[in-house]
């Protein structure tokens, strides 16, 4: 590391240079590895500057930036989400490893400022594609494999179900503000064993109403039709990258607990990807789901989703 130097962001804020720098750099890591290093989170946080983080870099003597970690600080009682990133270019002159065990000095308090994690928090790093080198350098700082997320992908040219909604069940569109508190509420309810959406507030939901993705009338709500209250929903996303074809997503996809079983599920699936085809004109849809929801995972492969890669999330208590 004679060529590299950590230093912390005094503010714990990025300025915009610094952000398009960390962007840049991601997209470089996503093109070699076929998988993007930061996670939505992290990247809606990095412009967020009322996003509590710690944002961590390395670079040359030339000023360079040849890696970045990001520690998710917002809740420290149930742990810190650790993201880090790699230049292709710098790659094996230790440049993760240096920025990874200065992570660890500061949670551990070795350096300042500290970063606080509550008694029981645990620390989680994500290596999106299962990179072999990160589960190398996983392994050596002591953190053990505990999750898996696959994507699964689909072509949208093959033949689609037609959606089959329960008696008494609609589908409308989400509008932004009426919607949002029921919504919420709702997703706590789907998702209310899940690490990270079960815990969704009011500023995660504000904050991706307002990226330039967000499409209310790809954002399908099921009701029943008598009481108007919310059984279901299929949040849907393109994604449109310079130089990168167009590919849609199942980007969350909920029922509520007591509508389970009616094939609700089934019929907002279809219903979003057909929305994905006839609307937007996409020929391809992914999604992301829990290696151990087994029954999602049955549901989208007779659906015609095949696994496409794996994210693995390490963690040390």
């Amino acid at each position: 590391m004679s060529e590299q130097m950590i230093r912390l962001n005094s503010s714990d804020r990025l300025d915009p240079t610094e952000i398009a720098e960390v962007l840049a750099l991601a997209r470089a890591a996503g093109d070699a590895d076929g998988a993007d290093p930061l996670d939505e989170h992290v990247l809606l946080r990095l412009r967020d500057d009322r996003a509590p983080a710690v944002h961590l870099t390395a670079r040359s003597t030339d000023g360079t930036l040849t890696g970045y970690a990001h520690l998710d600080t917002g809740d420290p009682t149930v742990g810190v989400e650790i993201g880090l990133a790699v230049h292709p270019a710098y790659r094996r002159q230790g440049t993760g490893r240096a920025l990874a065990r200065e992570v660890l000095a500061r949670l551990a308090g070795d350096a300042a400022p500290v970063v606080p994690v509550g008694a029981g928090g645990a620390l989680r790093a994500w290596a999106h594609g299962d990179h072999p080198s990160a589960a190398a350098l996983a392994v050596d700082l002591g953190f053990r494999r505990a999750r898996v997320l696959w994507q699964l992908r689909r072509p949208l040219t093959a033949p689609l179900p037609e959606p089959r909604l329960p008696d008494g069940v609609t589908l409308r569109a989400y509008r932004p503000g009426a919607d949002d508190e029921a919504w919420l509420a709702l997703n706590a309810r789907a998702f209310a064993n899940h690490p990270e959406q079960g815990r969704w507030s009011a500023d995660d939901l504000r904050v991706r109403l307002a990226e330039p993705w967000f499409d209310p009338a790809g954002f399908l709500l099921a009701e029943e039709s008598a009481t108007g209250r919310l059984l279901g929903f299929h949040w849907t996303k393109v994604h449109e990258q310079p130089g990168s074809a167009r590919i849609g997503e199942v980007y969350v996809l909920g029922v509520d607990p007591n509508a389970h079983g009616g094939g609700l599920g089934r019929a907002l699936t279809t219903a979003g990807l057909a929305y994905l085809r006839e609307r937007r004109g996409l020929d391809r849809v992914m999604l992301y789901v829990d290696e151990s929801n087994t029954s999602a995972v049955a549901l989208y492969e007779r659906l015609g989703f095949a696994r496409w890669s794996a994210h693995v999330n390490y963690q040390r208590d």
